[in-house]
């Protein structure tokens, strides 16, 4: 009796559309196709055959990397986001826990003084007005 063997997790399995190929693996090929075929075509008897080749080798390689390109469960674009963000929207060095408790203990404590003087201000200038 043949066996079939199932995978623990469905998560990586993709459901096939055409041509045994996903939805975003078919409309990555057709980017790729619809970019760089007229290209090929029309700089094909102008530059020749081999630079013709190799600009449609150029421009279809974007889109066939972005549509393959897959790390850590992230897809290529996911990725570039990720890592964009962590560029340049995490600060470049790390503050231990405790430093940081402290420096916002600090911030509040800075906070309450501010607001204690700002309403001693505001008292003394109801009194004088009252005179």
């Amino acid at each position: 009796m043949a066996y079939v063997g199932i995978p623990k997790d469905l998560n990586k399995v993709k459901t096939k559309i055409a041509f045994n190929l996903t939805k975003r693996q078919l409309i990555g090929f057709c980017l790729a196709g619809i970019v760089s075929v007229p290209v090929y075509l029309n700089t094909r008897s102008v530059l020749g055959n081999d630079i013709s080749m190799i600009l449609l080798v150029l421009l279809a390689f974007p889109f066939l990397f972005m549509t393959f390109y897959e790390k850590d469960g992230l897809k290529a674009e996911e990725y570039f986001k990720a890592m964009y963000l962590h560029q340049f929207y995490q600060p470049k060095k790390r503050i231990k826990e405790s430093e940081y408790i402290k420096q916002r203990k600090e911030e509040i404590r800075n906070a309450k003084q501010t607001k204690k003087k700002s309403r001693k201000v505001k008292s003394r200038s109801k009194k004088f007005k009252s005179k």
